[in-house]
């Protein structure tokens, strides 16, 4: 199959952007949930499931200027406000030592580092939030996997940054067109879900006779063809685990308006597919998925599965 779409979210469960290619590196697409907002007073990560709005928290990559010509720059803004900050998108040692501050944050009940901003940045999103917030770029310890393998395969050598369970997630086209069709939603109406709700990182094109295949994939192989650069990147991933679900999908990233229902109720009637841990009681959308190697990536780009299993185990 086809990959259609490149989705990055710089910012835990803020909103994210396309792109056209990047570098998969072994933390996932490079800017990927390298940023999160805690709780100034917990120290606790801050997520849609328990603030919707954080949807509206929009970002984009530009060209820096003045001080920080030749340096690309996170832009961070509050949808449909002037509010805005932008900051180094790859800050530099000598750069954080000096703007951010290295401190313990608290992300799913374990312990990790984290640069935290100074109140300059955090102003307008203390505003936005009501509360006393922090903006965290990701620190130099390793988080581990979180997941149902061994950790010699899996263990303390991924780097991981501030992405749920593991970096990087693949989703199908063909499985969302799926699923609105047994929400009766026509394809191309408005009313449509898009995959955006379900925050993969790569989108594949998929079969529409066989939705859902990605569930019994194993091993994959995208090979992405840039004749600018005549080169060709081999990247072999190991489809390590279905993505079981929250209710972050029934929020609307363009409102942030949690629907109470869908597409949750419905993801329960048939996506109840995987017996592992806690997935036994959540629906499962998606392929959680870790890079054996490093290199570019582009829309149009072929993803080729290698091996398949019918034993995937949350």
């Amino acid at each position: 199959t086809t990959i259609t779409s490149l989705r990055v979210y710089p910012i835990k469960s803020c909103r994210g952007f396309e792109i056209d290619s990047t570098r998969l590196r072994k933390s996932g697409l490079t800017l990927d949930r390298n940023w999160m907002f805690i709780d100034k007073a917990t120290r606790k990560f801050l997520t849609i499931r328990g603030d919707p709005s954080m949807t509206l928290i929009d970002t984009a990559v530009s060209d820096g200027e003045g001080e920080f010509q030749g340096q690309q720059m996170l832009d961070i803004s509050i949808h449909n406000t002037e509010s805005r900050v932008s900051i180094p998108a790859f800050p530099t040692q000598a750069w954080l030592d000096s703007n951010t501050t290295l401190e313990t944050v608290e992300i799913w009940e374990q312990n990790t580092d984290g640069y935290i901003y100074s109140s300059e940045i955090n102003s307008i999103f203390t505003n936005f939030f009501d509360k006393p917030v922090c903006l965290v770029y990701k620190g130099p310890t390793h988080r581990l996997v979180a997941i149902n393998g061994t950790p010699e395969l899996y263990g303390k050598d991924i780097p991981h940054h501030f992405a749920d369970v593991m970096s990087l997630q693949i989703a199908s086209a063909a499985s969302i067109k799926d699923l609105n069709k047994r929400l009766n939603i026509q394809a191309n109406s408005p009313n449509a879900l898009t995959i955006e709700r379900f925050r993969p990182n790569i989108i594949v094109r998929g079969r529409d006779d066989h939705p859902w295949e990605e569930d019994s994939w194993k091993r994959i192989r995208i090979s992405t063809s840039l004749p600018h650069e005549e080169a060709l990147y081999k990247l072999d991933l190991d489809v390590v685990a279905r993505c079981a679900r929250c209710q972050v999908p029934n929020v609307d990233p363009d409102t942030a308006e949690k629907n109470p229902k869908q597409p949750w109720d419905t993801l329960m009637k048939f996506r109840r597919v995987d017996d592992g841990g806690p997935a036994k009681y959540k629906p499962c959308f998606g392929m959680m998925c870790i890079p054996k190697n490093e290199g570019k990536v582009a829309v149009g780009a072929t993803l080729e599965v290698l091996e398949t299993t019918d034993k995937h185990l949350y």
